[in-house]
């Protein structure tokens, strides 16, 4: 059996020195690339698990959270694997920069993706809106559905999906309208030349009293704004709760009118003067 395996008393000596040296070093690499390993998992878990904790601190879009996660543990389990290449003597040098190679063709040929990803992340560490927000932004205006790490996704009042790329958001200017709890209500009437504006002013205070949604502090304030081409232009400023805002204006608009009827102010309508010439 041994003269068919050739496993001769010469060949069972280089066979034993083989593993004495060779063999044995091989062994003990492996039994270090294990631990290592073990030892890296170990650390990486106990890492996400403390980054994980501190995005719930500071309270993080849960989109971005998943996504800064996956990257980190990806970022974390590449700079384990290289460790354990050069355990084993594996030259990384070019491995890397092929890597960086390609980066960088990838990045060139996706700058707009890019400028999108990097904006995303912004809009989501530094929360100028939120979901359900409504904005004002690249001429749309709506409700804040979702924020993706590439776009986000707008819903206007008429019932229209808008999907905004992230970098033209982060680089503009946005409006958001529901962010503060109170909201400042601005309404213009106009009175007929003639009228008495004081109480005009009176009529519409008073009208506005009888709305609880109106805060008393600031108190509303009616002011003569302009001479109109037809009428005494008044302007009306008061402060309401930010969903509140839009019926606020509207019921006033038509209470206000209602008042005006009823203590003989006239609301005047465009009027020109024609004057005829014969010869």
């Amino acid at each position: 059996m041994l003269e068919q395996l050739n496993l001769t008393p010469e060949n069972i000596e280089k066979l034993n020195e083989w593993f004495l040296t060779t063999g044995l070093d091989l062994c003990w690499a492996l039994i270090k690339v294990a631990i290592t390993f073990v030892i890296g998992k170990f650390a990486i878990g106990y890492v996400m698990k403390a980054i994980r904790k501190a995005f719930v601190k500071w309270e993080i879009e849960a989109s971005l959270s998943s996504f800064l996660s996956s990257f980190v543990r990806f970022v974390l389990y590449i700079i384990l694997i290289m460790i354990i290449l050069s355990m084993l003597d594996v030259q990384i040098a070019a491995f890397l920069g092929v890597l960086g190679a390609a980066g960088l063709a990838i990045g060139l040929a996706l700058q707009g993706s890019l400028s999108n990803f990097a904006g995303g992340i912004l809009i989501l560490i530094f929360k100028p809106f939120r979901v359900d927000d409504v904005i004002d932004a690249q001429g749309f205006v709506g409700s804040v559905e979702r924020i993706d790490i590439l776009h986000t996704h707008v819903r206007t009042f008429d019932n229209k999906l808008v999907i905004m790329p992230n970098g033209a958001l982060a680089n503009s200017n946005v409006t958001n309208m529901t962010r503060k709890d109170t909201r400042r209500v601005d309404m213009a009437v106009g009175i007929a030349y003639g009228s008495d504006i004081a109480k005009a002013r009176k009529v519409i205070l008073e009208t506005l009293a009888k709305d609880e949604r109106i805060h008393a502090d600031p108190e509303p304030v009616v002011w003569f704004h302009n001479f109109g081409d037809s009428s005494l232009d008044l302007t009306i400023r008061c402060w309401t709760a930010t969903g509140d805002l839009w019926p606020v204006y509207w019921e006033n608009m038509e209470a206000i009118n209602n008042a005006f009827n009823a203590n003989g102010i006239e609301i005047p309508f465009p009027q020109r003067d024609i004057h005829m010439r014969t010869k």
